[in-house]
């Protein structure tokens, strides 16, 4: 019966866990213009945060068990959302690019299971992280539109603990956990088609801990001014990473937004 409770609440981490979704990435052009600063040796910084409203689809396996087929929508894994932190870093000199994301991603879940006679509350909370650290060069750039080579290396930690408290089961805790790095090579691009309006966008395919790591997006973006610009766009994300039980072999999509100020 412990492996029947384990086995449904896996199903809930599975459904938390899609917010590494939001980890999973990343630099990307998908995130506005960022505000700039030009330093003397020609160097350019920029930094920008991103939101991207991703479902999750797949199938996930913990704490030892079978896998587990899940497919969560952006509302169910925002309803368990305590906290989230997404940020992107590029510096850029001439044709040459150093980018990096970082993300942290906290999620919790609570419940009982049915009549509480196993256990009257079970909580379960996920702390995901994820980052890449890449580099890039430009083999065209016109003034108006670029093309980049890239490569760098992705960084995934995602932990979850479960923990179980009244009933038959009495109270215990278990914390399962995965730690992973994939080497990343792809592209990424900006068209601009008025001085306002651009399109951009990227692909990216690895593989390293996970057996396949990949990450597409589109997008059209408007200056609104030299300080304002907003973003509009759809990414998908799809990682197939197992390892001593633990199974997390997901495809993540949904529009992306952004809007930045510059000052």
């Amino acid at each position: 019966m412990t492996s029947w409770l384990v086995r449904n609440l896996a199903f809930a981490a599975s459904c938390l866990l899609g917010s590494s979704a939001l980890a999973a990435d990343i630099y990307s052009p998908m995130t506005p213009q960022a505000r700039e600063i030009t330093t003397e040796s020609g160097w350019t910084f920029s930094f920008a945060p991103y939101f991207w409203a991703a479902g999750l689809s797949g199938d996930i396996g913990q704490f030892g068990l079978s896998a587990v087929d899940v497919d969560a929508s952006f509302s169910d894994v925002f309803d368990h959302l305590d906290f989230a932190l997404m940020a992107t870093a590029e510096a850029r000199n001439g044709p040459y690019s150093i980018f990096g994301d970082a993300i942290y991603i906290k999620l919790s879940g609570q419940g009982a299971t049915p009549r509480g006679f196993l256990a009257d509350d079970v909580e379960l909370a996920t702390e995901t992280f994820a980052g890449l650290l890449g580099a890039g060069y430009a083999i065209y750039d016109d003034g108006s539109s670029r093309l980049d080579i890239v490569g760098g290396l992705r960084v995934w930690s995602v932990e979850s603990e479960l923990s179980i408290s009244g009933g038959a089961l009495g109270t215990r805790s278990r914390t399962d956990d995965a730690a992973w790095v994939d080497g990343m090579a792809g592209f990424r691009g900006t068209y601009s088609i008025t001085p306002e309006i651009y399109l951009t966008g990227w692909g990216l395919v690895g593989a390293g801990g996970a057996d396949l790591d990949w990450d597409v997006a589109a997008a059209i973006g408007y200056r609104f001014s030299d300080t304002v610009s907003a973003v509009a766009g759809y990414r998908a994300l799809g990682v197939d990473y197992s390892d001593d039980g633990f199974v997390f072999d997901v495809v993540e999509q949904g529009p992306i937004l952004g809007l930045v100020v510059r000052f």
